[in-house]
């Protein structure tokens, strides 16, 4: 039996621009997020996201307030995982277009708009509302279906 996965996720924003990144190799899905990824052991949370954002952006962030705790699941399969994203600030880089995830895992990497981010395929469900929401109280979405 597989366990839940456990991963970090970054709202970090530039000029009221959300940056998201399509995290699926080859182009496989056009379904957009908060950078972030998967939890390793023995670093915290930020330590985590921290690295993950500097792997799929080029950016060094600061780490602060967690904002929402977001659940999602294969209802028909064995995957389940649970997001916990922060507010970031960047601290250090620039975005580029020639910038290459050493993992080759994202393969698009985008700053929008609220406008822009409701005519894309994102996850979670409730991304624009917590995004631009300026209260740093943390949310819980209870468990979405996954999106391929």
């Amino acid at each position: 039996m597989r366990r839940i996965r456990l991963a970090t996720r970054g709202l970090i924003f530039k000029d009221d621009k959300l940056l998201l990144v399509n995290a699926w190799p080859d182009g496989k899905s056009d379904l957009m997020c908060a950078p972030g990824g998967g939890a390793e052991l023995h670093q915290s949370l930020p330590e985590n996201l921290a690295r993950e954002v500097l792997e799929e952006t080029g950016l060094t962030v600061a780490v602060g307030a967690c904002v929402l705790i977001n659940e999602f699941h294969d209802p028909d399969g064995d995957f389940h995982q649970v997001d916990i994203y922060f507010r970031c600030t960047v601290v250090a880089g620039e975005t580029s277009e020639d910038w290459k995830d050493p993992e080759g895992v994202v393969t698009d990497r985008r700053w929008v708009t609220r406008a822009e981010l409701a005519t894309l395929r994102v996850k979670p469900d409730s991304l624009a509302d917590v995004a631009w929401d300026h209260d740093e109280r943390a949310a819980y979405d209870l468990l979405e279906p996954i999106l391929r």
